[in-house]
C-alpha cells in the first residue's frame, strides 16, 4: 500500500511541474523567476483550465501526503 502511495506522489509531483512550467510559458521565462509586469488580466480558456487542474492536482498530492504519514506511522 504504502509503495503506491510512493508512486502515486512521484507521479503527481512530476504533473504538478509540468503543469506549472505549462503556465509560466505563456507569460514569458522572466515571470517564473520573478520579474513578472504589474498588468492584471483574467485568465480564459486553456490558461484557467490548466489553472484549476494545478490546483486540484496539488490538492490531490496533499491529500496523499497526509495518507503516507497516517499509513507509514
Amino acid at each position: 500500500m504504502e509503495t503506491i502511495i510512493y508512486i502515486s506522489q512521484i507521479i503527481l509531483g512530476i504533473l504538478i511541474s509540468a503543469l506549472v512550467m505549462m503556465q509560466t510559458q505563456n507569460s514569458g521565462a522572466g515571470s517564473m523567476f520573478g520579474s513578472d509586469t504589474t498588468v492584471q488580466r483574467t485568465r480564459r480558456g486553456l490558461e484557467k483550465t490548466l489553472y484549476q487542474v494545478t490546483i486540484g492536482i496539488s490538492a490531490l498530492f496533499f491529500i496523499l501526503a497526509i495518507v503516507a504519514v497516517r499509513v507509514a506511522g
